[in-house]
Order: C-alpha cells, then structure tokens, then sequence
C-alpha cells in the first residue's frame, strides 16, 4: 500500500527516521485468522501485540510519520490500551467498541475516542468480507474529527547502532496461549520476516511483510474486572513497572531491561550493563508477553 504523501520534516521519535511529527493515531486492530489480511499495518510506525480474551492476540498500531489510506479490520478497546498509551500524551485512538462498563474509563482517559458512532463518516464495511472482521479507517477523516490530539513525542525509544555481544539467531518464536509469531531473519531485506499462527504475514496484495526491530517485552499478565459478552475474562497488560526484554535486530538477540515507572512517563529498554538499547532506525514491533 502507498502512504498518503504528507509533507513534514524531522526525525520520528517512534522510528528514528525522517517524517512528519503528526498528530498521533491509534488504531486498534482484529488479530484473528479470519481479519487477515490486514491493511496499512505495514505502514504504522509502531506495532503493539497484546493478549486478549481465550488467549488470542490483538494489535495496536500506533501512526503519525506517515498514513495509509485504509486502515483494519477495526475492532473493540481494552482497558490495558489506555494505560498504554497514556506515555503519548494525548493520542487519537480508533476503535470498534468496548464493553459498556469500560466507557466511562475511557472517558476519564487522555485520549479522542474515536468509535464509528463518533465520527461515522470515517469508517466503512467491506462487503467482501463477513462482520465483525470487516470494518474499516479512513485515517484522515479520523484525524480530522480530533484536530486537537498530540503530536509525536519522545516515548524513551532509542535508535543507532547495536551493543556488542548479543546471540546470533536465524528466527525467534513468540508464543500467546492461543496465537504464535515467528520472525525470520533476512539479510536480504535486513528485516525480521513475519509468520501468524504458521502462515507468513502479507499485506493484501501478497507482498511479505516484515520489520527491522521486534521488541518482546515481559509483563505481568492478570485478569481484569471485565469480560466479554461470552463470559471470558479480558486480560489486563500491565505496561507500567519494570522488568525484562529480549530486543531482535540485525540478525542478533539482545536481552534488555526495560522501566516505565508511572503512566505518564516514557518505557526506555536499556542493556544489561545499564546503556541505552538501541533500536534499528524503522518500524518497531512490541510484543507484550506474560512472564
């Protein structure tokens, strides 16, 4: 997918490169066999894979250098998303819905809620693919609707060469209790390739999909207050707190340390020796696993 030309100068704090320093959209997003493909993840400036209910994963991909013109399959929020993002000030986030005991949260929270009831003339269906998995953004129209949210900000990310040492590794495998990603290192491309649950992850038109820096960031995982309208319990992710880090780059695994000591403060990844861990300059995966 070509992005949307926007005109901007600077140098991303999300990705290290050269970009527009624009207003920030989250965008939340299905991440189950039957929402693949996905469309404009590839674009995002960031990547983050969360758990959810019955094990499966979902993504947040967070934008602002540079916008594709879709965006989805679109689907609902979670509590966990708000303290993510708090660290971005006061973001654009997109979304299908939420359990109705979660609204009043998100209300109180710094962000622009941005459901298809408020602001419907930014989101269609695609009649070629079956509810709930086919609903989808126009991120200029969303951004448009929030004029007011932040801009790109320093969330503690640090880009330039790598640390010495590190393992040497050809593919890294990790595991949610109902979802799995492989990346796979490609010297060719010097991208870490994506495969989903054992199928490689293309965009729409078939072209492999994959990402200079993926981040797998341990957490505490524990069940939160909310369930969903089958009676699972959706997870929380805790994102504030410290912990460990295995960081994948230039063909190499790099364990890290990561802190983030209140919502409003930045997460910096640092080595074991306590220097900042650098990111390959482009998109940054985060997966967010339990410990």
């Amino acid at each position: 997918m070509v992005p949307v030309p926007i005109p901007g100068t600077g140098v991303s704090p999300f990705t290290g490169l050269p970009g527009r320093l624009g207003p920030v959209l989250a965008v939340k997003i299905d991440n189950v066999q039957a929402a693949r493909p996905h469309t404009g993840v590839e674009v995002a400036d960031l990547v983050y894979v969360e758990q959810v209910e019955a094990g499966q994963s979902r993504i947040l991909a967070v934008y602002s250098s540079r916008l594709p013109s879709k965006i989805g399959p679109v689907r609902s929020a979670r509590e966990s998303d708000l303290e993510l993002l708090r660290q971005f000030g006061k973001p654009l986030l997109a979304y299908s819905g939420s359990q109705t005991a979660l609204k009043p949260l998100i209300k109180k929270a710094p962000v622009f809620a941005l459901p298809p009831e408020a602001a419907p003339g930014a989101f269609t269906r695609d009649r070629n693919r079956f509810a709930p998995h086919n609903l989808y953004l126009n991120p200029l129209k969303a951004q448009a609707a929030a004029p007011k949210s932040d801009g790109a900000k320093d969330i503690g990310f640090r880009f330039g060469p790598p640390p010495s040492g590190g393992t040497a590794v050809n593919q890294h495998t990790v595991r949610f209790p109902a979802a799995t990603f492989n990346f796979t290192w490609s010297g060719k491309r010097r991208q870490w390739m994506i495969s989903m649950d054992g199928k490689a992850y293309r965009t729409p038109a078939g072209i492999p999909i994959g990402t200079p820096t993926v981040v797998v960031q341990n957490v505490n995982v524990h069940p939160s207050r909310f369930k969903d309208r089958w009676g699972s319990v959706s997870p929380y992710t805790e994102t504030v707190g410290k912990g460990t880090a295995t960081v994948l780059r230039n063909g190499r695994s790099f364990k890290a340390n990561w802190s983030r000591p209140n919502a409003q403060a930045t997460t910096t990844f640092t080595t074991l020796a306590g220097k900042p861990m650098n990111f390959t300059p482009g998109q940054v995966w985060v997966l967010l696993t339990a410990h």
